[in-house]
């Protein structure tokens, strides 16, 4: 037993019965088990009580033992005055304290099934791919499952945007360019991807971006690349840097990208060229916001390559066979899943009764990851035809089931009461 689990048994009445008596033998009735607190303080706030006719209002306190009480160091905490009753799940020690202000001390022990108390054990000691793989079942998500999951994400990540926001004077563009650049730099260069944009004031951006070589020449010389230049081409972008340079009085900072482990269209050159060239759209944002189908965001990307420099290269002054260096359909998949649906959601949410639905359409008409946690759901009954099935998914394999956070799972809280 862990006082998580008992929290859980408690707020949901996870009981064999409720006649309740506590360890005096006196008849408890619990009138309002009290709301669940996650934060400091007593477990259960704004309880209510019966014990030998008396009606207490007040909090609770849950400990898997009475001496937890000592511990936890809850005797000089004035957060834990206004306790009705002490629950535990096992009765070792008195509490002087808490007897001579005549609170109750219920002891569920005996309430509780054992069968549930095992089956949580197994699910949080197991090292399969989810923790309930042996008694999962597909029939067992709930109605509604991936949309409720994707609305809880967005939510999230609307957070985090709205933090952004703040910091950048709620400058939305600047917002999508960082999370555009934090996109386009995959696992690998995500991080860095996003320092290099965070560096550029986006008025300079929005100054040069009209003129791709410019551009391009301010994302590689931020990277370290332009210091010594290996070509003609590449003199031409030092120059175009230099003057960027001096003109917006940008710093000496330099970020370094890696190549390590990539594939060759992955490199940080292809993709930083390829940013520059999404940036030579007029009105980028606007039409961004205002789409509202999977085709309208594919036509926005399908014009997207390198510059032609990078037809035959992938990297500086090596020449390889060419090649355009175009966004292939998974990638922009990825880019209107990560920066475009979370921000637009984002964007329209406080202004927009239905953005939620229109948001959750657009997921379905995007195509579905393919990795290793989405294969291992398909192992497992499940299907994944379209993106909302398979963010939901990760989002809620990352959020629950990798932490085994069980007793917070819709799916884990059905599996238990069974």
């Amino acid at each position: 037993m862990t006082e998580k689990l008992l929290q859980y048994l408690w707020n949901y009445k996870v009981f064999k019965n409720f006649d309740f008596k506590d360890i005096e033998g006196n008849s408890v009735e619990i009138i309002h088990f009290g709301k669940w607190n996650k934060n400091a303080g007593p477990d259960f706030l704004n309880a209510q009580i019966k014990i030998n006719g008396l009606l207490l209002a007040g909090n609770i306190e849950l400990h898997v033992r009475s001496s937890d009480w000592i511990f936890h160091n809850h005797s000089q905490d004035p957060n834990y005055r206004n306790i009705i009753i002490h629950v535990v799940f096992q009765h070792d020690i008195e509490i002087r304290e808490l007897t001579v202000k005549q609170v109750p001390t219920l002891e569920l022990h005996s309430y509780i099934d054992e069968n549930i108390i095992s089956k949580y054990e197994k699910l949080v000691d197991g090292e399969e791919f989810i923790a309930c793989e042996k008694i999962f079942d597909p029939k067992k998500l709930p109605v509604n499952f991936h949309e409720e999951s994707i609305l809880k994400k967005l939510d999230e990540k609307s957070s985090e945007l709205e933090q952004s926001l703040h910091q950048y004077k709620n400058n939305f563009e600047a917002v999508l360019f960082h999370s555009f650049a934090y996109s386009f730099g995959l696992k690998v260069n995500a991080s860095i991807f996003r320092q290099i944009a965070e560096s550029i004031d986006y008025s300079i951006i929005n100054k040069i971006r009209q003129n791709p070589l410019q551009l391009e020449a301010l994302l590689f010389g931020i990277s370290g690349w332009l210091d010594k230049p290996q070509d003609g081409q590449m003199k031409i972008w030092k120059k175009e840097f230099d003057f960027i340079k001096a003109k917006f009085s940008i710093s000496d900072l330099k970020f370094h990208p890696k190549f390590l482990r990539l594939r060759p269209p992955n490199f940080p050159t292809i993709r930083l060229s390829q940013l520059a060239g999404l940036y030579r759209q007029q009105n980028l944002f606007s039409k961004i916001m205002e789409a509202r189908s999977a085709e309208q965001l594919y036509t926005i990307f399908s014009s997207v390559k390198a510059s032609e420099y990078w037809d035959f290269h992938f990297n500086f002054g090596s020449i390889s066979k060419v090649q355009p260096k175009t966004l292939s359909q998974d990638f922009v998949d990825l880019l209107i899943l990560n920066s475009i649906l979370p921000l637009q959601y984002a964007y329209h949410r406080y202004h927009k009764e239905d953005i939620a639905d229109e948001i959750i359409a657009l997921y379905k008409t995007v195509s579905g990851e393919k990795n290793t946690i989405i294969t291992s759901w398909k192992k497992h009954g499940l299907k994944v035809t379209n993106a909302l099935e398979s963010q939901s998914l990760i989002y809620h394999y990352k959020t629950y089931c990798e932490p085994k956070n069980c007793l917070a799972c819709t799916i884990g809280y059905k599996l238990l009461k069974e």
